[in-house]
C-alpha cells in the first residue's frame, strides 16, 4: 500500500490564521478609503444633480448621459473631500467629530491620501469629458480646484465665511448636471446655483452651532449669536431664488406647491433658532460686552441641529420639484 501524504498540520494552522487576518485588514483598509471620500455628503450632491438633468432634457434625458454624470460627479465629489482630509488633518485631530478620520488616525497616511484623491479627481475629469462633454469636464475641475484651494487652503482658517465663499464647490452639480444634458449653461441653471449657494450657509451653520467647542478648539471660529440671524437671511434669500426659478422656466402647481410648502418649513425652523439665540439658558451668564462682541450665546443643540436635518428635507422636496416639473404642470 502507498504511504498517507504527509499534513502539516502547523502549516494549514498559519495559512488559516493568516487568510483569516488579511481579510478584515483589507476591508478595514477599503473603509478608511471610503471614509476619506464623506459618502453623505456625496449623496446631497447627487440630490442636486439628477433631477437638473430631467429639467435641463424636458423630460427623460438618456440614460447612458445620467449614469456617466452621476458616477463622474460622484468621482469629483469624493477626490475632493478626500484632498480636504488630508490638508485639514491637524485640526481634525482637535475637533471629537472628526478626530477618527483614517488621515488623523494614521491608517492612511497623508500621501497615500493625496494619491488617492488625485487618481479619483483625474479620474472623474476625464469619464466626464469622453462620457458626457467638455463643458461638464471643465465645470467638476473648476468645482474641485475651487473646493480645494479656495475653501479648504485659502479660507477656511481666515475668515468666518469661508462657508459662504467656500459654498461654491458645492454648488458646482447643478451646473454640471445641466451641462451633461444641455451642453450650455441657461439662466435656469445659475439661478439653481444660486439657490444652492445661498441655501449652504443656512445648511451648515447649525452645525458649527451644535459643536462650535469642536470648531473652537481646532481654531476655526465657532459661531455667534449674530449667525442665527445670518442664517435667517440665507434661508429666506434661498426661498425668494427657488420662486424666481419657477417664474423663469413657468413652473407648475407641483413645483409651486412642494417648494412653497418645503420653504415655510424651512423659514420657521431658522425663525425658532434665530428666537432660541435671545434666550440665556439657566445657569448661565453672559456679560453684555460679550453680546456685544458677537461671542456665542448659549444656544440650544437641539433647536440648531433641527435647523440642519430640515435644510437637508428642504434641498431634497425644492428639486424633487425641479426634477418632477416637466411631467407635472
Amino acid at each position: 500500500m502507498s504511504a498517507s501524504p504527509k499534513i502539516d498540520v502547523e502549516s494549514a494552522a498559519s495559512h488559516s490564521t493568516l487568510d483569516a487576518s488579511v481579510v478584515p485588514a483589507a476591508r478595514s483598509r477599503i473603509a478608511a478609503y471610503v471614509a476619506l471620500t464623506k459618502p453623505r455628503i456625496i449623496e446631497l450632491l447627487l440630490v442636486t444633480t439628477v433631477p437638473v438633468m430631467f429639467a435641463a432634457a424636458h423630460g427623460f434625458p438618456r440614460l447612458w448621459v445620467v449614469l456617466i454624470t452621476v458616477l463622474g460627479g460622484t468621482l469629483a465629489a469624493a477626490g475632493a473631500n478626500a484632498f480636504n482630509c488630508v490638508l485639514d488633518s491637524d485640526i481634525d485631530a482637535h475637533m471629537k467629530r472628526t478626530a477618527t478620520r483614517p488621515t488623523v488616525t494614521g491608517e492612511i497616511t497623508r500621501r497615500a491620501g493625496f494619491a488617492f484623491a488625485t487618481i479619483l479627481s483625474a479620474s472623474s475629469v476625464v469619464l466626464l469629458a469622453f462620457g458626457a462633454n467638455l463643458l461638464s469636464a471643465s465645470l467638476a475641475g473648476s468645482a474641485i480646484v475651487t473646493y480645494v484651494v479656495g475653501y479648504t487652503m485659502v479660507l477656511k482658517r481666515r475668515t468666518s465665511q469661508n462657508i459662504v465663499w467656500g459654498g461654491l464647490a458645492g454648488c458646482f452639480p447643478v451646473l454640471i448636471g445641466w451641462a451633461a444634458v444641455a451642453g450650455q449653461l441657461t439662466i435656469a441653471a445659475w439661478v439653481l446655483f444660486a439657490l444652492v449657494f445661498l441655501w449652504t450657509p443656512a445648511h451648515y451653520w447649525p452645525l458649527s452651532m451644535k459643536y462650535r467647542e469642536d470648531y473652537a478648539n481646532a481654531g476655526v471660529l465657532a459661531a455667534t449669536s449674530v449667525v442665527t440671524r445670518a442664517v435667517l437671511g440665507y434661508t429666506i434669500a434661498a426661498v425668494v431664488v427657488a420662486a424666481v426659478y419657477g417664474f423663469i422656466v413657468q413652473a407648475g402647481w407641483a413645483y409651486w406647491a412642494l417648494s412653497a410648502l418645503a420653504g415655510l418649513w424651512f423659514v420657521t425652523e431658522s425663525w425658532a433658532l434665530a428666537q432660541s439665540a435671545k434666550t440665556v439658558t439657566p445657569g448661565a451668564e453672559v456679560s453684555a460686552a460679550a453680546v456685544s462682541h458677537g461671542q456665542d450665546l448659549p444656544l440650544v443643540p437641539a433647536r440648531a441641529m433641527r435647523v440642519f436635518h430640515v435644510s437637508i428635507s428642504y434641498l431634497a422636496l425644492v428639486f424633487l420639484a425641479v426634477g418632477l416639473d416637466p411631467f407635472i404642470h
